[in-house]
């Protein structure tokens, strides 16, 4: 028995299906007078996963600068990241913040 060659142009399919990829998210830490600096590095390192050398390094441009972007996600991922930042600043009693802010593309 022979069975009828299916191929996508015999469904109406295109041959290659075009997916788009999720918009990108940065999450972002902002400076503050009160939050000590050994925190913001700890945070780094504990929700970033950066280095020491990185974390110090950031930390100081947050402190520099006001604010310096820690990392880029998608949405769901930069979100959770920014409540844990907030979430852990807040358990210890510090003002430190951060936001997420859409990437440009």
């Amino acid at each position: 028995m022979n069975l009828p060659q299916v191929n996508s142009e015999s469904l109406g399919l295109k041959d290659k299906t075009q997916t788009k990829k999720p918009p990108l998210y940065k999450v972002v830490l902002l400076n503050d007078d009160y939050t000590p600096m050994d925190f913001v590095v700890l945070i780094l390192k504990k929700i970033f996963n950066f280095d020491d050398l990185l974390a110090h390094n950031i930390m100081m441009k947050i402190h520099n600068e006001g604010r310096a972007d820690c990392g880029i996600f998608v949405k769901e991922i930069a979100e959770t990241k920014s409540f844990e930042v907030n979430n852990l600043a807040q358990t210890n009693e510090h003002p430190l913040k951060s936001i997420i802010e859409p990437c440009e593309e």
